[in-house]
């Protein structure tokens, strides 16, 4: 292991460069100015470089007083300028990793930060990837770009290659980029070696593993865990509407058994960066050793018929005052991808109001923490719409027919809700115990009567 480096790490004088300060990259590097050493941010946002350099946060997680000190002590920096990655003696990758329209990873964005750092890479230099991807991405994809640029060899040494995942939960006041636990595994076993000792010194647990595709396995494992387990909830709330039982009854006595279960709720679909997308990735590369994944893409189906009950649901409870849904006033209640953020990738609540401007409704939304909400320009509905957040007051929604709970934000007033509305679709059982002169219908429950 080279010496120098890990002294570096050890007495926290090692400087290290973080390639992308979005939801995943900002945490960490903040993580590790806390932890001592000197942060430099690459982006290529003029305008997140200047807020964070101005110390302002731009990340709901991050608080402008938690950047501030880093930034006055020069411990925490961002620029636009890639050439800084030569000063680096540590280089983290946490750009995004989307699909394509077919459902194919998009690797453009690691492709695009694995060159510009080839340009650049020094010996001795660790190069640590953590955006979410498919496994043998880094020895596929990015160790050949690495060393076919630089003439480096990562096999022996010559600089340090290794994967370790992003375990970033959006508004989790818990676990943070700072205390999570981490995984990590390299091309090499000092790969892995320096990789560890440089994330321990955030202070959370780190896990080494054999390989960098065991790592990457690891993070769909996670994510596709979670996707399977929220269809089967999902598939069985389904059927305990046509059985006539609460389903949610059915998970709070579930709950209650103190080993063997893990509790999941159903809802309207499934959003964020990952649940979506990872099962994609682990199924597009499934393919390439003649294995298909029947189980998993099955869930990822399962998951993505959520908002098309919904809107069923809508229809459904329309029906019953004589009302059709073409023409009908729909406000969407939450369109952030879970409850207590601003982040709004992937929601379902966009499936759903593509469904209900198809199909005719008038439809508006309101979220307290999503001002401007763009849905649209895809398959689903051709015209892409930037709308706003509409107040949510007695006058709003005695104008609707329906209000859809898509994301159950805690600062919202369902009593209210109920008081003023007439129809109330209730996705995430938000409303149980609580009266109105609003009909409810609530997703997993029998249709009342």
């Amino acid at each position: 292991m080279n010496s120098s480096l890990s002294d570096k790490i050890t007495h926290r004088t090692a400087k290290v460069g973080i390639i992308g300060l979005g939801y995943v990259g900002l945490p960490l590097a903040l993580g590790f100015a806390k932890a001592g050493f000197f942060t430099i941010g690459l982006e290529i946002s003029p305008e997140k470089v200047d807020a964070l350099n101005a110390a302002r946060s731009y990340i709901e997680d991050v608080a402008d007083a938690e950047v501030a000190p880093h930034v006055q002590t020069g411990r925490l920096r961002a620029t636009t300028d890639y050439d800084v990655l030569r000063e680096c003696d540590a280089i983290f990758i946490c750009v995004p990793t989307p699909y394509t329209i077919q459902r194919a990873p998009d690797l453009s964005y690691i492709i695009s930060a694995t060159e510009d750092i080839a340009l650049r890479l020094q010996p001795g230099q660790l190069v640590v990837l953590q955006s979410t991807t498919y496994p043998g991405t880094t020895t596929e994809v990015v160790q050949p770009i690495l060393e076919g640029a630089s003439g480096l060899n990562a096999a022996v040494d010559d600089f340090y290659l290794a994967f370790s995942p992003e375990r970033i939960d959006p508004g989790n006041q818990q676990w943070s980029a700072y205390n999570t636990p981490k995984v990590v595994g390299g091309l090499t076993p000092d790969a892995t070696g320096v990789a560890a000792a440089l994330l321990r010194q955030m202070g959370a647990r780190v896990h080494e593993v054999s390989s960098p595709a065991a790592a990457e396995l690891t993070k769909l494992l996670e994510n596709t865990f979670r996707s399977v387990n929220i269809a089967l909830v999902n598939e069985m709330a389904l059927l305990s509407e046509r059985m006539g039982i609460d389903f949610w009854e059915v998970v709070e006595a579930a709950k209650t058994k103190p080993f063997g279960f893990m509790p999941f709720t159903p809802g309207p679909g499934v959003g964020g960066h990952c649940i979506p997308i990872d099962p994609y990735y682990l199924l597009w590369k499934a393919r390439e050793y003649d294995f298909y994944t029947r189980f998993i893409e099955l869930a990822a189906e399962t998951n993505e018929a959520m908002p098309y009950h919904v809107v069923d649901l809508i229809v459904e409870g329309l029906s019953v005052s004589g009302k059709s849904l073409r023409g009908a006033r729909v406000l969407v209640l939450g369109v952030a991808f879970k409850p207590n953020i601003g982040d709004p990738r992937n929601s379902p609540a966009e499936r759903v109001i593509e469904l209900l401007l198809r199909r005719g409704a008038d439809v508006c939304y309101h979220d307290p923490f999503v001002q401007t909400y763009r849905v649209g320009g895809n398959v689903f509905h051709a015209e892409a719409l930037t709308l706003e957040s509409v107040p949510l007051n007695e006058e709003t929604l005695n104008a609707t027919d329906a209000v859809v709970i898509v994301t159950s934000h805690r600062v919202v007033d369902y009593g209210m809700i109920l008081k003023h509305a007439s129809l109330v679709i209730d996705s995430r059982n938000v409303t149980q115990g609580l009266t109105g002169k609003a009909k409810v219908i609530r997703l997993g429950a029998p249709l009342p009567v």
